[in-house]
């Protein structure tokens, strides 16, 4: 190919080259893994190799491919760059991939590393990083709502079980991603099982609830409530949460697995879940009619 008459400019940044000789990175965080695939999308979309886009932008292919795998880092002005030589002109797509080029993932969650599973880690940065969260959950109450009493209760009953240090750790992990709350939308969708079903003992429960009520008073929290009796809902098979990015191209699910939690970010899975939680909001209770529906569970108790 000739990449003047694609009309590529194969001047490279000069800050750029200053990484060509960076070590390969020991530990891959799903933020940054995410960030070489939206790279790789965009030399797709472009109807390049990897060999061919090398060539054109005199990169090593090897270059190529250590940062499309997130082998390698990349710097925000190579991320645009890159974009620009891809003929992508998606404003503030380029600007959402630079500015996650630029993170160095130095977030308080690193503090844990090696003392929870690298899956809350990635969890941690990606509520951190979301401009929205949304979550539905049919058998526990969202980890974002849950009292410590509730978390100990949950950790405690965990296969293979967990020593007293591990719950300990974990518990104050999960407490620290709950600052987020503070500092975006969170709308949370609870089906009733989940409200019902106790994790310890009675007064565990009853504090639960309280506090899901005492969180719906926040401005920024949304609660929605699918009760047992509502018409149309015929259940969803996994537990969700839902991350808004900075642009629609970069939100991202978690879903539950038998195997664990999976980051999707393809576009037909994120289609899918868009409207699989458009389908639990359409049958829930309005955030009123929950708060009522909780109130009157916590005067059965």
């Amino acid at each position: 190919m000739n990449p003047v008459k694609l009309g590529w400019d194969t001047r490279v940044p000069q800050l750029a080259g200053k990484q060509r000789n960076m070590p390969a990175r020991s530990i891959i965080t799903a933020r940054q893994e995410r960030l070489g695939v939206e790279l790789r999308k965009l030399r797709e979309r472009a109807g390049l190799t990897g060999r061919e886009a090398a060539r054109a932008m005199g990169f090593a292919e090897t270059r190529i491919s250590a940062v499309e795998s997130a082998r390698a880092g990349v710097s925000p002005e190579r991320v645009r760059y890159l974009a620009s030589q891809y003929a992508c002109d998606d404003a503030a797509l380029i600007e959402a991939l630079a500015a996650m080029a630029d993170d160095r993932g130095r977030g308080w969650w690193e503090e844990y590393r090696g003392l929870v599973p690298s899956g809350y880690l990635d969890l941690a940065e990606l509520e951190s990083d979301a401009a929205e969260l949304r979550t539905f959950q049919s058998v526990h109450i969202p980890a974002l709502l849950q009292t410590e009493e509730q978390m100990r209760g949950i950790f405690t009953s965990t296969v293979p079980k967990l020593s007293e240090q591990e719950v300990d750790v974990r518990v104050r992990f999960r407490l620290r991603r709950q600052e987020v709350l503070g500092e975006r939308s969170y709308k949370a969708v609870v089906h009733e099982a989940a409200l019902r079903i106790r994790a310890a003992d009675f007064k565990v429960a009853r504090d639960q609830l309280l506090h899901v009520l005492e969180q719906s008073d926040r401005p920024q929290v949304t609660v929605r409530v699918v009760p047992f009796d509502v018409d149309g809902f015929a259940g969803v098979d996994t537990p969700l949460v839902y991350a808004v990015g900075p642009v629609s191209q970069l939100d991202t699910v978690l879903a539950d697995t038998p195997h664990g939690g999976a980051f999707l970010d393809a576009e037909a899975q994120l289609n899918r879940y868009r409207a699989v939680f458009r389908m639990v909001e359409d049958v829930a209770l309005s955030p009123v009619e929950s708060r009522d529906f909780i109130h009157r569970l916590v005067q059965q108790m």
